[in-house]
């Protein structure tokens, strides 16, 4: 929280611990108020980056600050001194994850195979940001390509998780949640296909929203399975997500996913954050999703203090278990690695002379992508959306969806719960094991994670390590899970910066 802003002058410099856990609600009050200006914010935010990023703990978590990220905050002053509207979202830095196509800016998707290319155009979702006035501060590392959840990328190289150095930040979404984390912008834009908002969200101490698949469109993000690719928000408290999701909902008419939106109402989902929001909630406590061996202990400590704070809250708690595993439905349902190659290379080839390279083929024969996705751009050659498998992988899905669907309803659950990883976040050069992301993704279900609790701490973990709880709902459930979840932050107040010095 800002505590001495009251007296600041026009143009001083903020210090750097007064943006530390600035919520959208704190500076839209200190604009308004005049102790604050959008200019000052940004210029906070930038010096964060720099002493933080690839100095001190080297969180290298940034893959490009943003040139004119100043000129764009002088300009909201502009418009806030003449009096013009502001947006639901007026002087807001945000973070974006680097698959995400930003005008003026490399867009690379982690990749040195794709250095150089600068969109023209915005994504429908960075468009929608900047209509409600938010600034564009930087673009953050990911899993090349989004590929894996470990946050390591030729652009790059490794992201580290600011809570523990030694540990990786989740991913692919990584670098958006080790910079949310860190307090290097307001709110994050992060990507998810099987994980990849969720696991940096619950292991950097986020709230993070998977949306139901075509709630935010896709126009303008390198893809990687569009039949489970989405957006959505990275932010430090639930009310920031709401207000994120709220300005980059809805319909385009580009992504024939976002089609149910046409005939929806625009929906505010800060409408909805109701510290009450749990009771009468019947919440399924999903227990094959949790680990039993020793190395799940630290986990399933935190979950047991969650779950009993949301009985405490005054949800109901029903025990059931699914018939089928989270690693069962990555390793033999999710479509993920059989859509890659003819997604990539679809978006590749419509870029046309703007980039080398136009298919795996060409990135492998490039060199420049790094050494630890030789193996995911080797195999998806010989996979593909034709032929048995991929049918019977679609069939599989379907009847997934309609069996957690029909459980939600026979049971009367107005949610899913479960730990969104069964173990701590790896240390860096592992591979991230035991998460649950994917039963909301290769359902298109919503999902959200929320701070839960952390470990014990320890030399590297000061304070412990993160824990995410995840909640999935039915489609278009939205504001349900923004209660559920608000009334729980609410309730528990689990985060805590990490100890970046």
């Amino acid at each position: 929280m800002v505590t001495s802003c009251t007296s600041r002058k026009e143009g001083a410099v903020i210090a750097l611990q007064e943006v530390q856990e600035l919520t959208i609600q704190n500076i839209h009050h200190l604009l308004q108020t005049g102790e604050l200006s959008v200019r000052e914010l940004v210029q906070a935010y930038l010096a964060r980056i720099e002493q933080f990023d690839q100095q001190g703990p080297a969180i290298n978590a940034v893959i490009q600050v943003n040139p004119l990220a100043l000129k764009a905050a002088d300009e909201l002053d502009a418009a806030r001194r003449r009096g013009d509207a502001c947006g639901l979202l007026h002087g807001i830095p945000v973070l974006v994850k680097d698959n995400i196509e930003t005008a003026g800016l490399e867009t690379t998707g982690g990749s040195l195979s794709l250095a150089g290319y600068i969109p023209q155009q915005d994504a429908f979702l960075i468009s929608r940001l900047k209509q409600a006035g938010a600034v564009i501060l930087a673009k953050t590392n990911l899993h090349e390509f989004a590929i894996w959840g470990e946050t390591v990328s030729s652009m790059l190289g490794q992201t580290l998780n600011p809570y523990d150095l030694t540990r990786s930040p989740g991913g692919s979404s990584g670098g958006t949640g080790s910079a949310v984390a860190a307090n290097f912008g307001a709110v994050g834009i992060g990507t998810d296909t099987v994980n990849s908002v969720r696991s940096p969200s619950s292991a950097n101490c986020l709230m993070g929203v998977k949306p139901t698949l075509g709630l935010v469109s896709r126009t303008g993000i390198i893809p990687y399975s569009l039949n489970q690719d989405t957006a959505g928000p990275m932010t430090r408290c639930v009310a920031d997500a709401a207000a994120v999701l709220s300005v980059i909902a809805g319909y385009d008419s580009a992504d024939s996913a976002t089609a149910d939106c046409r005939t929806k109402e625009p929906v505010n989902y800060s409408a909805y954050l109701n510290n009450e929001g749990l009771r009468g909630k019947r919440l399924g406590v999903v227990r094959n999703f949790f680990g039993k061996d020793p190395i799940h202990s630290e986990v399933n400590a935190v979950m047991a203090t969650a779950l009993q704070q949301l009985a405490d809250q005054g949800a109901t708690l029903i025990e059931l278990t699914l018939p089928w595993t989270a690693d069962f439905l990555i390793s033999d349902v999710s479509l993920h690695q059989y859509d890659f190659r003819e997604h990539l290379e679809a978006y590749l080839e419509g870029l046309g002379d703007q980039v080398s390279v136009h298919s795996i083929a060409d990135i492998l024969a490039s060199g420049k992508y790094h050494p630890g996705i030789s193996d995911t751009l080797n195999r998806a050659g010989q996979l593909s959306q034709r032929g048995d498998e991929y049918a019977r992988r679609v069939r599989l899905r379907q009847e997934i969806i309609s069996t957690t669907q029909e459980l939600l309803d026979n049971q009367r659950l107005d949610a899913l719960v479960f730990p969104h990883q069964k173990r701590l976040v790896v240390p860096v050069g592992q591979p991230q094991l035991d998460r649950n992301g994917v039963l909301g993704a290769v359902t298109g279900f919503p999902a959200f994670t929320v701070p839960a609790g952390f470990s014990q701490p320890t030399a590297t973990a000061p304070l412990g390590v993160p824990v995410g709880i995840e909640f999935v709902g039915r489609p278009w459930a939205e504001p349900d899970l923004f209660a559920i979840t608000y009334a729980f932050e609410q309730a528990t107040s689990v985060r805590k910066p990490p100890l970046v010095k």
